[in-house]
């Protein structure tokens, strides 16, 4: 039976929810909140739901202080270092989903992929032009039809980051074949989606039994 993951509750909007929608925060030896995005920093946490104005309002409104029950030093720009964080997991998820044989590269293969093969998602580079990702997404409709909305088109990093992650020069156009090795890398795509705002949390219910975040042991 898989085990049930635990429910925390938010700092700022006292809502509970699976940890995997909330951003767990520590404090660092010098007294300095810092964000847990893995999970493994040590010590007491304290946990925001996982959007930029969460975190924003945590900061105005002292919560962490509270949280805590400590006088702690929160860094300016917070959530912009998660922001980019987010981004730095996305390019090593990519990069791992490329180890796994999952991504296909270069214009005319993503075209090809896009008319012959099931496309969990088209990745451009952020400065990639329009007609290239025009032609692309014609492929895409041609063979997929009105489906074709459901695929999602990502374009969060840019061209040297995907040079980075791929381990290549000079990518724009990349499409990741669905199967196991692109689960990731879609899992911390949907995750910065929601910390920006451009999709909404999963608001199904949830069977777990609720764990309350400020009285939860070191490490969780």
């Amino acid at each position: 039976m898989p085990r049930k993951e635990p429910l925390r509750t938010c700092i700022v909007t006292r809502e509970v929810r699976p940890a995997h929608e909330l951003i767990r925060f520590a404090v660092s030896p010098e007294g300095e909140v810092v964000p847990d995005l893995r999970g493994t920093l040590p010590g007491r946490g304290a946990w925001v739901a996982a959007r930029r104005d969460a975190v924003e309002i945590a900061v105005r409104k002292r919560a962490f202080a509270r949280a805590f029950k400590a006088p702690v030093k929160t860094p300016d720009g917070l959530a912009d270092a998660i922001d980019a964080a987010m981004l730095v997991d996305l390019r090593q998820a990519l990069a791992m989903a490329n180890k796994a044989g999952a991504v296909v590269t270069g214009f005319h293969k993503v075209e090809g992929a896009a008319q012959g093969e099931t496309i969990a998602a088209l990745v451009h580079a952020a400065e990639a032009a329009p007609d290239g990702r025009r032609k692309i997404g014609q492929a895409l409709r041609r063979r997929h039809g009105e489906a074709d909305e459901s695929i999602p088109v990502i374009d969060f990093l840019s061209g040297d980051d995907l040079d980075l992650a791929l381990g290549r020069s000079h990518v724009i156009h990349a499409a990741l074949v669905a199967g196991a090795g692109s689960r990731g890398f879609l899992e911390r795509w949907r995750r910065l989606c929601v910390f920006r705002g451009s999709i909404a949390m999963n608001d199904a219910p949830h069977e777990e039994e609720r764990d309350d975040d400020e009285n939860e042991p070191a490490g969780l």
